[in-house]
């Protein structure tokens, strides 16, 4: 195999396996080249990923040592995408009744989701993380994006029991907009216990229903190591229950009157 032919086939395993430990002697004998050779080429690689700002390899020392491709999102490639976000979410046609928005076609977007799995998971990249927990059901997109960058499983808080996932646990919270008291239901068989998790969702007004996960990953003994929003409300009626958390957009105000939205950067990027 051409050393062209080599590092085409080299990426693309890399891409795939995110945050796998690859030993040289793998690709050694799946690609029928020295280790030395294979060497260079992964330096090669690392160079290229970091000058694209997509990520760089990590080295592993030892016996048992390789290399790992770790995902990573520049800020600057995140700073364009997240204005360009923003300029999507400030049309007024957005607007729905009761000054929600609609979001729906940019949850369905794969570019835009891939992209957005990208910047949590390089805002988490020093996490332990072991799981992506989200709720049912728009925040599932993000967290399987997450997921895939991370090379983690994906579990879905439910908010009723389904026959198909056995006996579950449940508790009941306070919706932060609403105040209406809600049920979340999570398998016991979904999360071990003393896991270490991430939460990831759509879109925080007060932040109950991250509370609410909070709670119910509680019962689990889950460690949660971040948590992840596309989108958050700034309303000062309302009191914000979640502290610590990383948001890529503030939905700063919504003028049904005006048929007016402004949208800037969220907390991920630093004032």
């Amino acid at each position: 195999m051409k050393r062209s032919e080599r590092l085409v086939a080299m990426t693309n395993y890399l891409l795939n396996h995110p945050r796998k430990l690859v030993s040289l002697p793998f690709f050694s004998e799946q690609y029928d080249a020295a280790k030395s050779s294979i060497s260079e080429d992964l330096d090669i690689v690392d160079q290229i990923f970091q000058s694209q700002g997509i990520g760089k390899l990590e080295t592993v020392a030892g016996a048992a040592g390789g290399v790992k491709y770790i995902p990573l999102f520049s800020n600057k490639n995140s700073e364009q995408f997240i204005l360009e976000l923003c300029n999507q979410l400030e049309d007024p046609e957005r607007i729905l009744p009761g000054g929600y928005l609609y979001m729906s076609d940019l949850l369905g977007d794969p570019e835009l989701i891939r992209n957005v799995g990208k910047i949590f998971a390089t805002a988490f990249a020093d996490k332990e993380i072991d799981y992506i927990v989200t709720v049912a059901t728009k925040g599932i997109p993000l967290a399987y994006a997450t997921a895939n960058v991370l090379n983690v499983p994906v579990i879905i808080v439910r908010r009723d029991p389904k026959v198909t996932e056995g006996s579950t646990v449940s508790i009941n919270y306070v919706s932060g907009s609403s105040r209406k008291i809600q049920t979340m239901v999570l398998s016991k068989r979904s999360l071990p216990e003393g896991a270490n998790v991430c939460i990831i969702d759509d879109f925080m007004k007060a932040g109950g229903t991250i509370t609410g996960m909070q709670s119910l990953l509680d019962e689990f003994n889950a460690n949660v190591q971040g948590i992840g929003v596309l989108a958050e409300a700034e309303d000062e009626e309302e009191e914000r229950v979640v502290d610590d958390y990383v948001s890529l957009i503030k939905i700063q105000d919504v003028d049904i009157k005006a048929q007016k939205i402004e949208a800037i950067k969220g907390n991920y990027f630093p004032l």
